[in-house]
């Protein structure tokens, strides 16, 4: 009887144990659930990007929100997390890229809104202003198809080359060129790096800023304030109207946000909201 007794207790202390192992499995689990509710992970290129998102910060965390921002040095992998589902958003593009890249790459991307502008600038390290060009000098643009048509819509503004009237433009829809002047097509990331060996380079903000060129004073010549090129907040389509995608953009065009782009930048960025 003692025997069958032992048996029984101990049974019941081996069932009394599972139950309480599973249910400090099942508040883990239940826990990690809620946080990762709680927590916003967006990706960003360095500047401007990821700067602006750190104003966000302090933003969300009064909302209960945790904002992880993954700071990317290139335009297809955060666009490829996003669209995958490893991170919540990105934070460094502008539609026309954005359209391409959905139709390219087959990805189904959205924006959720406007945040800033990027003027898009003319740098040289060999001449000081256009006026100095010769005939045949190099110029290096982006190679992505929206930020080439860009960069060429910049130039023909100057009055360096004359353009077709198409949407998105090529170097084969450049109709005259006076100075004969010689395009390279380059990574965007790349062209800061690169700026010594060509006469001119066309670079976006988000990294001229890094390689120490401020557009305000050091571009020779910059896009106009009204481009139609707004850095947008991007999510997986689906997600557009989910309480993350509304705290984050809450925040993100919030007063904090705009005064500290347009004290920060002076007007090498401009808030687009």
């Amino acid at each position: 009887m003692y025997k069958r007794l032992g048996v029984i207790l101990v049974g019941a202390l081996l069932t009394f144990s599972g139950c309480s192992g599973d249910k400090k499995v099942e508040e883990k689990a239940v826990a990690k659930e809620d946080k990762s509710a709680k927590t916003i992970i967006v990706g960003a290129t360095p500047v401007p990007h990821s700067e602006i998102l750190e104003i966000v910060k302090p933003l969300l965390a009064k909302e209960g929100y945790t904002l992880e921002i993954k700071v990317f040095n290139d335009y297809v992998i955060p666009n490829k997390v996003t669209d995958s589902g490893e991170i919540d958003a990105n934070f460094f593009q502008h539609t026309p890229y954005l359209v391409e890249f959905n139709k390219n790459q087959g990805t189904k991307l959205v924006s959720v809104g406007n945040v800033h502008i990027e003027p898009i600038g003319i740098y040289s390290k060999k001449i000081k202003s256009l006026s100095e060009l010769k005939d045949g000098d190099s110029v290096a643009i982006p190679n992505d198809p929206s930020n080439a048509g860009r960069a060429l819509d910049v130039l023909a503004s100057a009055g360096l080359i004359k353009l077709k009237d198409v949407e998105l433009k090529t170097k084969l829809d450049i109709v005259e060129n006076p100075k004969n002047l010689k395009f390279t097509e380059l990574e965007a990331a790349q062209l800061p790096r690169v700026i010594e060996d060509f006469t001119l380079a066309v670079i976006n903000t988000n990294y001229a800023l890094p390689a120490g060129l401020n557009p305000s004073s050091d571009a020779l010549a910059l896009e106009s304030a009204n481009s139609p090129y707004a850095n947008i907040l991007v999510v997986k389509a689906g997600n557009e109207n989910s309480d993350k995608t509304k705290a984050l953009l809450k925040a993100v065009k919030s007063d904090e946000v705009k005064k500290f782009i347009t004290e920060k930048y002076k007007g090498a960025i401009v808030p687009a909201f």
